[in-house]
């Protein structure tokens, strides 16, 4: 009895250690105790969960196999002969799971590479993915990588959305950290490497409070932040102390387009008399301040209510479609937003989506803008996007940077959160009449830095 109740304390220590282990030190449990655990028991059941998927496939392999002898009945109990068991090599059919590698641990679950079978495709992996994260006991998993011959399995624990909480800022010029990716890593956009971004949601769906995160990582940067507000003014003339120009209706959004058009034609001669491909080669002293240029409801812009604004439509495109397609040599980039983006509103919105690489879709009320912002893309991700609920405001898919797409959600920043850094630089804010080297007509609701 000595012996049970030593072995039966010693169990308990060991419960109670591992449980102090996992509740403080999480990480270290993970890596130490769960995740070595976890590969066991996927290496012990792929085979029947691969089988279960439909991912196996049959292959001929040479088994030593037993005749089927009579053992009961008249024939048996007359035979007066010994039995001789005869063995006999064939060829049989067998299940054959596709062969896994070696399992890399991440922060938030693990990735794992597979060979495929021959005949099998990547897309026979993705149709399978949730019913193999059910048979792992995990909260999702993706393919997200492909070479010829293998995928790459990437398993995640548990849901790191849920809770978001880094900081927009992060020191580094036209660079801003928005929120989180799926995978745990932080959320960044980089508009040196993908210029200019379309942000498509709903009304409560988390497109506003991206937009305050851009601002408010953007207001301590040294750059030109410019307003395109077609909600009347509503959006953006609480951060206007830091907008080097705001233009709240369509008539001041032509003239401040043509505005940009013009710098970005100065621009282009200053870098083509310096000998230099883009802004970014020009000496430091000459480099011109980069644009970032903020449009709140872009369909407003195309949106006819009769003939006699098409020409005033089609001149108001054909100059934002200029300043996309030349933006990023010259440091000047686009933050896209609407509600309502499709096809309907005309070509020059088709021919504005081609020129935004960078992606962010929130929950949507149509299937077009869903379309519109990620159809050209992984199929997968269009599917993603239709089926974020209505109660995680701010979960969005993204496609920019590395050709991938995520679920992602950015940090929630409160408008007075904004003001506030806006108010606080505002000393930052270049004037614009400066900036662009000519006047530009002020009016109600369209306002530059010095006026």
């Amino acid at each position: 009895m000595t012996d049970f109740y030593l072995f039966l304390g010693g169990m308990v220590a060991v419960a109670v250690g591992l449980w102090a282990w996992r509740r403080w030190h999480p990480d270290s449990f993970w890596y130490g105790v769960a995740f070595p655990t976890r590969m066991v028991l996927v290496y012990l059941t792929w085979s029947h969960v691969a089988s279960g998927c439909g991912l196996t496939r049959t292959r001929q392999r040479w088994r030593y196999t037993l005749d089927a002898l009579p053992v009961v009945g008249p024939a048996a109990r007359n035979a007066a002969t010994v039995v001789q068991y005869k063995r006999q090599l064939r060829r049989v059919g067998v299940e054959k799971a596709p062969r896994l590698g070696l399992p890399r641990p991440t922060r938030l679950g693990w990735r794992v590479r597979l060979r495929l079978s021959d005949g099998q495709a990547p897309a026979d992996y993705e149709k399978a993915a949730e019913r193999i994260a059910h048979a792992w006991r995990v909260h999702s998993v993706r393919v997200v990588d492909v070479t010829p011959g293998h995928v790459t399995l990437w398993a995640t624990m548990r849901d790191p959305l849920t809770v978001v909480e880094v900081a927009p800022e992060t020191g580094e010029l036209l660079k801003v950290r928005p929120g989180k990716l799926e995978n745990g890593q932080d959320w960044v956009i980089d508009f040196r490497v993908v210029p200019h971004w379309l942000n498509a949601g709903a009304t409560q769906s988390g497109k506003s409070n991206l937009a305050n995160a851009i601002i408010k990582a953007l207001a301590p940067q040294p750059v030109a932040l410019v307003g395109f507000d077609l909600k009347g003014g509503v959006e953006f003339t609480p951060y206007a102390p830091r907008l080097s120009a705001l233009a709240t209706t369509r008539t001041q959004c032509r003239a401040l387009l043509d505005d940009l058009v013009a710098e970005l034609e100065d621009r282009m001669e200053q870098c083509r008399s310096h000998g230099a491909r883009n802004v970014w080669r020009l000496p430091e002293e000459l480099r011109p301040v980069p644009i970032v240029v903020l449009i709140d409801e872009v369909a407003e812009l195309f949106l006819m209510a009769d003939k006699s604004e098409k020409d005033e439509v089609a001149r108001t495109g054909t100059a934002l479609l200029r300043v996309a397609q030349l933006g990023r040599a010259f440091a000047v980039h686009l933050v896209v937003c609407g509600q309502r983006i499709g096809s309907d509103l005309g070509p020059g919105v088709t021919a504005l989506r081609a020129q935004l690489s960078g992606r962010v879709c929130h929950r949507v009320n149509d299937p077009e803008t869903a379309n519109m912002t990620l159809g050209d893309m992984d199929p997968a991700a269009l599917d993603a996007a239709r089926a974020i609920p209505a109660e995680t405001p701010g979960v969005c898919i993204v496609a920019g940077q590395d050709g991938a797409w995520y679920r992602a959600r950015s940090v929630y920043v409160s408008e007075k959160a904004a003001e506030t850094a806006t108010r606080d630089h505002a000393h930052l804010t270049p004037d614009w009449n400066d900036l662009i080297g000519s006047s530009l007509t002020t009016g109600p609701g369209c306002s530059a830095a010095a006026a």
